[in-house]
């Protein structure tokens, strides 16, 4: 596979080394390392690598104002800031200027892997970037969610969704993504994996009653977990793109048909010992 080439304008030496460190063991294989603004502008120009990670302090002026001067090079060039700060004034004032997500110190290996992918991927296939930069996020939190809340290991499969609608057998619930991109979450299961967790997350026995409302509450709440943590993962990743969600809806049942109109949808199940826990993603066609 062919490496991924990343510029690392920072002038501390420690963080180039802990760069290099993380950057080794993947994809992405640094091209050179500019110490400060005016070497980082030369070094882009001569390089041109695929992605540049800009440290936000550097000895001759700020990372901001050498992403511009970048960017008036190659208007497409993608930047991921670093900062020891991350306030709202900064990010805003990154946004204006062009650059493309932002990190801070100290940086997480994955996230700043995470990161780089989803910057690098924005011109490739849509259906590729949907799946690895919000897609692979739901997948992340749902597996972390189901231990966390019912200690459940579970295996995931993915596949893309190409029929036009949804069957469901038990319960299924719906939440809207809004913002960018905009579509929808959907978790469902059939109603006996659906009362086998539900006593689990309330802490009840095999033999005692469970209410069809207990166990549906359950089961929402749960959801409102998993694809909210899901979307935050995705906005501290990709700053520039806030998404957001709705309040769940609720339907149960048998034979429930729910319409995928004009969406580019995922299925993922993760398979548990206690079933099935499947979830559809869907995002607006043009993302």
């Amino acid at each position: 596979m062919e490496k991924i080439r990343v510029l690392v304008v920072d002038d501390s030496k420690v963080s180039r080394i802990m760069m290099a460190s993380v950057l080794s063991r993947t994809t992405f294989q640094i091209c050179d390392y500019a110490k400060n603004s005016m070497e980082a502008v030369e070094k882009y120009r001569s390089l041109n690598p695929d992605v540049v990670t800009m440290d936000m302090n550097l000895p001759d002026g700020d990372g901001i104002e050498c992403s511009r001067k970048i960017l008036e090079i190659n208007p497409n060039a993608k930047i991921v800031m670093i900062s020891a700060m991350k306030d709202a004034s900064l990010m805003m004032r990154g946004r204006n200027v062009g650059i493309n997500s932002f990190l801070q110190k100290p940086i997480n290996a994955n996230e700043l892997i995470d990161t780089l992918q989803m910057v690098c991927q924005s011109t490739e296939n849509s259906i590729d970037v949907l799946r690895e930069s919000y897609v692979k996020p739901f997948i992340k939190v749902l597996q972390k969610n189901l231990f966390s809340l019912a200690g459940l290991h579970s295996k995931v499969d993915l596949e893309l969704d190409k029929d036009d609608f949804l069957d469901v057998n038990g319960i299924a619930v719906i939440i809207g993504l809004t913002g960018v991109p905009m579509g929808r979450a959907i978790l469902h299961m059939d109603t006996q994996t659906m009362n086998r967790y539900s006593k689990i997350m309330l802490g009840m026995g095999e033999e005692e009653d469970l209410s069809e409302e207990e166990a549906s509450d359950s089961v929402e709440e749960s959801a409102n977990i998993i694809v909210g943590r899901s979307v935050s993962m995705i906005n501290d990743i990709c700053k520039d793109k806030e998404m957001r969600i709705t309040p769940p809806g609720t339907i149960c049942g048998h034979r429930i048909r729910i319409v995928n109109p004009k969406l580019t949808s995922f299925n993922i199940t993760a398979s548990t010992r206690l079933g099935d826990f499947k979830m559809n993603i869907g995002f607006a066609e043009g993302e």
